[in-house]
This record gives C-alpha cells, structure tokens and sequence, in this order.
C-alpha cells in the first residue's frame, strides 16, 4: 500500500522520508503495543502524536504533516505490520482476569488457607445425638483452601464451558438468585433435557457428608462428576473437558496462580470447584442470633414456631438438626411422585438394598423459602404443603402396589392450621444470604453468563409468595 502524499511532498523525491516513515510507523506501533498492554491508550497516543512533531521539527513541517497523516490513515485502517500487534489488540482487546488474593467472607486465612469463623465451632457437636439444643456444634468442614483457589471454583462455576455446547454451567442448575437452586420441580440439562429430580441447594454444602438425593456420594470433588459427564446434565467428557480447558490460555495462567502448574489436571479442576462450594456458608440468619443468646432476633410467633418444629410430636428437629437442618441420614417418606410417573426408587437404586427403596437424603432447610418447590421431585409448591403432608399420616401417599418401609419419625403428629403456620414462620427465620459469593459479569471463556439469573423473577416470586402464606393467618388476626 502506498502512503499518502502531500501536495508539498513526494516521497519519490525525497529518500530519507521512507526511512523516517518506518522509523515512525515502527516507534508508534511499539508504544501503542505497550500502551494496550498496560492499559494507557490515550497516554501513549498522546506520546506518539508527540514524537512526530518532534522528528517533524527536524525534517520540516511538511514532512511532519505528512508524517502525521501517515500514521493517522495507519491507525485508522488499523494496518499490522510485521512483527507488530497493535491491530489485533485494538479491534478485541482481552479482559484481564486475575485471582482474588482475600478469603471470601466470614473466612480468615491460617497457615496459607481459609478457615471458617463461627461461633458455632465454640459448641460441642451434639450431632446425632437427639433433638439438637440451640448451641449444638457443626460437623468437620472442607477449608483450608487458597483464596486463588476458591475465586478459580467460583469462576469455573458459573462458566458455561465446562458443558459439552457452552450452553450449562454449575449456576445453570444451583443459580445464587434462587438459593442456589433453580426454582424448578425437575432440573433443566444440556439441550433443555429435563432430568428426574430437583436440583438440591448448596449453601453449607461444605459440612455435608452425604451427598446428592440418593446420597450416593460422599465427597463433593465425587459428586461433581455426576452432573459434568452426564449425557443429561452437561454432556461433557474427561477427555474433551481437559482438551478444552487447556486449550484456553486465559484458564491456563489462573490455574498457575492457583496451582503452580500450567497444565490443567482434572483433580486441580475438582478441587477448585469444590474450594469455591465450600465457601458457600450460611449461619447468620435471625435463627443463628437466637441461637447465640440474642432473643430478640425472632418474634414471639417465630418462637412459638421453633417450638413447634422441636417438639415430640411435630419431630422436626430429629431430621432436620440444627444448626445445619439437617442429619444428612436417607428418610423413606413415601411422597407420591407425579401422576403418571413411576415412583423413584432413591438409594434402592444404588445400593440394592429394597428397605431404602423411596430413601432420600432429608435436606437442609437453610434459606427453604428460597428453594421451592420442594420435595425430591419438587411434589409440594409451598412450605404449607410439605407441613401438612407430614400430618397427613404414615403413608398416605404411597401409590397401590407399592409397600415401602416409611420412616418411624413419620406419623400422625395432627398439626393444627395454626402449627403449620407458625413451622412456616419460623422456618422463614432460617434465611440469610449475607455471603453470596459474587456473581461474575464475565468468565474466561468469554461466554455469556446473563442465561443464570433467567429465572429470577420466578424465584422473588416463589419467595414472596412463601412469605406471605406463613404470615398471613397472623396478620390477620383480630
């Protein structure tokens, strides 16, 4: 391509102009390459602009201007070239992604990790040891993991790529604007693939040693595996997940400074992961501050509610232990599936053993009202639904033909209207959200993220609505 000429200039004429013109075209390509990369783009235009006029003092204003015009049309046909970046770099330039060097909320960094500060780690742990009192401690926790490597996790997380299409991330089915949950009665995989259970909440997932409905697994770093090769969920496999993640550079330098190492291994990607799950801690709720001395913290019906869920004839508390709501066992309740659809055989299915046919792991009830529907197969829309089938009387549910071995704690406690309302207030009381981790806006793939929140109208929704149904007889009363 030719440069442009002055009406006061030829280039022909004049052979030291082509000298100067790649001197310059080459000093304005290297301090804008430097400029992009530091991100200073107006200093170092302004610097360049600076050294034309410079040599244009020297060979004359005419060759300055010309000069000027030069390197403008160069910049604005954005022309590379050799050995020169500036083009690229202009028309896509790559988000900086760098780790977090800070434990996440209510952690604190001991011995080059992250610890969980809690007053309930100052409690004795009663677990499994009946009802559980209000200071009963907390199960051992997955921590001590870098901060490098929880941000990696939260990262990996919300970043489609993990899934065979780009299409489904970790958020798709546990999104933070639904209790990390998704706010559906069966959960949604890759292709809009619906799958046989609901999608279980992560909050305080950390201390959980039975994992996944059927509680067929024990370690998050096993769970995972599950949903990221399954055909149903992300379709992915070992293989190309490898080839995928270290085919990214951006990926490959995280995993450095999380790591050490540039390769990406699959045991880095499944801690990472699990290092961000664990950070997911609830235990700040109005409940907690109860439960630490604080009697304010609740009303006098939240009480009366918490008295209720501990009593010996609701039992509530003998499944769902505090302080995590749960004692992580497999219950047989004998909740009817949809009609028309064969019952789900839970654990019987993985461990052959037909007593635990119809056996679920008992969840959690930490941020419940967040995380309708409920159930396994999300069978009871509102809290006032899943109480009232617990008075309904031991295996009232269970279809013809079937005889399941319903758990001893289920049956016929006869709550009043009045008791499952307050059980709804008070289970309202277990809300707290206070450590959400932070939703990226980007992820190093550079696939979109916004897909994970589509749902959250659904979910204030479902929130309000929850709300609503336990406070209203109260609200009401003359």
């Amino acid at each position: 391509m030719s440069l442009p000429t002055s009406p006061c200039c030829h280039p022909a004429e004049r052979p030291e102009f082509s000298i100067v013109v790649h001197v310059m075209v080459r000093v304005m390509n290297l301090l804008l390459d430097l400029a992009w990369r530091q991100q200073i783009v107006g200093a170092a235009i302004r610097h360049s602009f600076q050294c034309v006029a410079s040599l244009g003092d020297a060979i004359g204003r005419c060759r300055a201007g010309a000069l000027l015009r030069g390197g403008l049309l160069l910049l604005g046909l954005q022309i590379a070239l050799p050995n020169t970046t500036v083009a690229s770099e202009i028309s896509s330039p790559e988000p900086a992604f760098t780790l977090s060097n800070t434990c996440p909320a209510s952690f604190e960094p001991k011995n080059g990790g992250c610890v969980l500060r809690s007053r309930y780690r100052d409690y004795d742990s009663l677990r499994d040891a009946g009802v559980g009192g209000l200071k009963t401690g907390l199960p051992p926790l997955r921590e001590g993991f870098t901060p490098q490597q929880i941000d990696l996790g939260r990262y990996l997380f919300f970043d489609p790529l993990l899934s065979a299409d780009g299409t489904v991330s970790c958020a798709s089915c546990h999104d933070p604007a639904q209790g990390l949950s998704d706010g559906r009665a069966q959960a949604v995989g890759i292709g809009g693939q619906t799958l046989p259970r609901s999608a279980p909440s992560l909050w305080n997932v950390g201390f959980l040693s039975t994992l996944l409905w059927d509680g067929s697994k024990t370690r998050l770093e096993e769970q995972m595996q599950g949903p990221l090769y399954s055909p149903l969920e992300m379709g992915n496999t070992p293989v190309k997940l490898l080839e995928t993640l270290n085919t990214n550079s951006t990926y490959r330098a995280l995993f450095k400074q999380a790591f050490g190492e540039t390769d990406i291994s699959l045991d880095h990607l499944y801690t990472a992961i699990t290092a961000f799950e664990s950070s997911l801690i609830s235990l700040n709720s109005r409940y907690d501050l109860y439960a630490h001395g604080y009697h304010a913290a609740l009303s006098e019906d939240e009480i009366a509610g918490l008295n209720v869920f501990r009593s010996f004839v609701a039992r509530c508390a003998e499944c769902h232990t505090p302080p995590l709501f749960t004692n992580q066992q497999l219950a047989v309740l004998g909740v009817a599936d949809a009609p028309g659809q064969l019952l789900d055989p839970g654990a019987e299915a993985v461990s052959g053993d037909a007593s635990q046919r119809g056996a679920f792991r008992v969840p959690s009830l930490r941020n419940i009202v967040r995380t309708a529907p409920y159930m396994h197969r999300g069978q009871k829309a509102t809290l006032g639904d899943a109480a009232r089938f617990y008075t309904g009387g031991r295996g009232h549910e269970v279809p013809e033909g079937e005889t399941l071995m319903i758990h001893w704690h289920i049956w016929e406690p006869r709550l009043t209207d009045r008791e499952i309302s307050l059980l709804a207030l008070f289970m309202g009381a277990l809300t707290d959200e206070a450590f959400m981790p932070e939703l990226p806006t980007a992820v190093p793939s550079g696939l979109p993220v916004s897909h994970i929140s589509a749902n959250r109208q659904a979910a204030e929704k479902a929130l309000v609505h929850n709300t609503r149904e336990a406070s209203a007889p109260y609200n009401n009363r003359p």
